[in-house]
């Protein structure tokens, strides 16, 4: 039986038969014919929250966490462009994610009307697709290719923008039955042949290395990865993006890599003979100085993205297909050339990367006047709370420290804006990972910087009943931008001072939002404060831990420069090892 509906009733109808759970947003004038049939959905819950940018991070963090799609909603102009950022950072770290905006009605469109902005213009070179409705009857159609499009193949956002008139008006409604995309087909498996030549270059490699990326988090390879590893003995190194894609704990993981890793990790890439790339995409990050990266490996490419093979370094074998369908596949082969007795010994290569895990380990220096380390502070939330919770992570210092100071176990227990770097990207992230995994204890680790961007999402958190908990690590200072200062500037500190101690008050801004509020000065002080914040979900609650503000992150490879040019703290060691070579 056929149903007559009105654009904004199809629309919520769409969204109900693409399984959606929420929808984060706010109304306003071009989507507000959505939101009175929304009212009445059984099936979709719809958020509000403060800012368009909280939405889209949510959304963000929610399909991180879920493994589902994350959905975030519009109106037309500003609603539309502040959902451009977290658009922006979906696409630069393949998230999952629907941007649905309302646009003013298709007779305006190019008049210049009130809140008109050409939004499908706009995010053409962030969105996998995006689509500009302006029939009724192409509603359902555009929604179920929408979620097609974000979920398969490369995972990323797109946007569905829908006039006015189009939502207003009426027409049947009729979900597709299947869809007909000419020209995208995206290659999940791969070829048979390459796969066959893949394995013979592993276990002939004397120095190989499993450079791990966020492919292998979204494409969930997490268990053949570790099969894999484990069959070969070959190092494993997971990129920023990567962290809990292969366990910390493993006595195979050398780390994270890149400007900010090991130096177990960073050396590893560097001495390899062969890098078995899964996921990954020489991210300048990564590599530092590109014609200086690996200068001696060969390079097997794994990318369900044909568009990033090649495109920064060349691949000897280059392999288009989904990563754990490649390592589901390269497993068989792998073990038909050992049974044949083809396998290197990495005994020596091993005994190399030993001695730069012993030599180099991750530490940090205690502060002398009796501050707070931000860093044992990260630590000791790690291990009170544990692998199984999942940490979202502003950008900046704390950010590396996270990443850095945490042991990660599972895959989607670690968000961050990896590739966009979005400042306030934690609070409203942590907010849709905990929508999506309600059961899971989500931390927010959060800079005092970061935090002032989005902290308006701890009132959507309050009245919605989503008890994230708020790590602020508070360094009176935007922290990265101070360091780069202090090693590269003379120690001009120009324009990086926040006075956060002081103003504004975090704990009591934390009550005005209906958080419980804690501070905490001292490093005694730090456990008891992050057992008791356990204990709390009856509402958010925030850490203002006040930390040292001249610690820094160590190692480091400055930009612009070579990865053997790793500083381990201000020590100049390795290049490699000062002669090494």
């Amino acid at each position: 039986m056929s149903q007559h509906l009105t654009g904004a009733e199809s629309l919520v109808k769409s969204l109900e038969h693409a399984d959606v759970e929420v929808v984060f947003g706010i109304p306003g004038g071009a989507i507000l014919p959505v939101y009175d049939p929304l009212m009445d959905s059984p099936s979709v819950r719809h958020i509000l929250v403060r800012h368009e940018q909280g939405a889209g991070h949510a959304a963000e963090g929610y399909a991180a966490a879920s493994n589902r799609v994350g959905v975030c909603m519009a109106t037309s102009g500003p609603g539309a462009t502040n959902l451009v950022t977290p658009i922006a950072d979906a696409h630069m770290d393949s998230v999952p994610m629907v941007a649905i905006t309302g646009q003013v009605p298709s007779a305006f469109i190019g008049s210049d009307a009130f809140q008109e902005a050409d939004i499908r213009g706009i995010t053409m070179p962030i969105t996998k697709h995006n689509y500009l409705v302006t029939r009724t009857e192409d509603i359902p159609r555009a929604i179920k290719e929408a979620f097609h499009l974000a979920s398969t193949g490369r995972p990323g956002p797109v946007l569905v923008d829908i006039t006015k008139d189009a939502l207003q008006a009426s027409a049947e409604f009729v979900w597709p039955s299947h869809i007909d995309l000419p020209g995208y087909k995206p290659t999940t498996k791969p070829h048979g042949r390459q796969i066959k030549e893949a394995a013979r270059m592993i276990v002939d490699a004397h120095r190989p290395v499993f450079y791990v990326g966020g492919g292998a988090i979204r494409s969930q390879a997490h268990k053949e990865l570790r099969q894999l590893a484990e069959l070969t003995g070959i190092p494993v190194v997971t990129t920023l993006m990567a962290r809990g894609a292969f366990p910390d704990s493993h006595p195979q993981h050398m780390g994270m890599p890149g400007m900010h890793g090991t130096v177990g990790a960073v050396g590893a890439l560097q001495k390899a003979d062969l890098l078995i790339v899964l996921g990954a995409r020489f991210d300048d990050r990564v590599t530092g100085k590109l014609e200086s990266f690996s200068p001696k490996s060969k390079v097997i490419h794994i990318d369900i993205d044909p568009a990033e093979i090649g495109k920064n370094r060349y691949a000897d074998i280059p392999i288009v297909s989904d990563v754990r369908e490649a390592i589901t596949q390269l497993i068989p082969a792998v073990t038909s050339e050992f049974d044949a007795g083809n396998r290197a010994d990495l005994t020596a290569w091993w005994i190399t990367l030993n001695h730069w895990r012993e030599t180099y380990p991750l530490g940090y220096d205690e502060p002398t006047d009796g501050t707070l380390s931000p860093q044992y502070v990260i630590e000791r939330l790690g291990k009170i709370a544990g692998p199984e919770a999942i940490y979202a992570a502003g950008v900046g210092q704390h950010q590396m420290w996270a990443a850095q100071f945490i042991g990660y176990e599972n895959p989607n227990t670690w968000l961050n804006s990896g590739g966009l770097g979005t400042m306030g990207y934690s609070i409203p992230a942590a907010m849709g990972a905990k929508v999506g995994a309600p059961d899971k204890t989500v931390w927010a680790i959060d800079g005092d910087g970061c935090f002032q961007m989005t902290n308006q999402e701890l009132a959507t958190c309050t009245i919605n009943d989503i008890p994230i908990k708020v790590a602020l690590i508070n360094n009176a200072s935007l922290g990265m931008v101070r360091q780069w200062q202090n090693l590269f500037y003379n120690e001009r500190y120009s324009n990086t001072d926040l006075h956060s101690h002081s103003v504004p008050d975090f704990v009591k801004l934390a009550d005005a939002y209906g958080c419980h509020g804690l501070r905490v000065t001292k490093a005694e002080e730090v456990d008891k404060a992050i057992e008791k914040s356990m204990e709390f979900n009856d509402a958010p609650v925030l850490i203002d831990f006040q930390v040292h503000r001249d610690a820094m992150v160590w190692p480091m490879v400055a930009a612009g420069t070579g990865n053997d040019e790793i500083q381990f703290a201000r020590d100049l060691a390795p290049k490699w090892e000062r002669g090494d070579d």
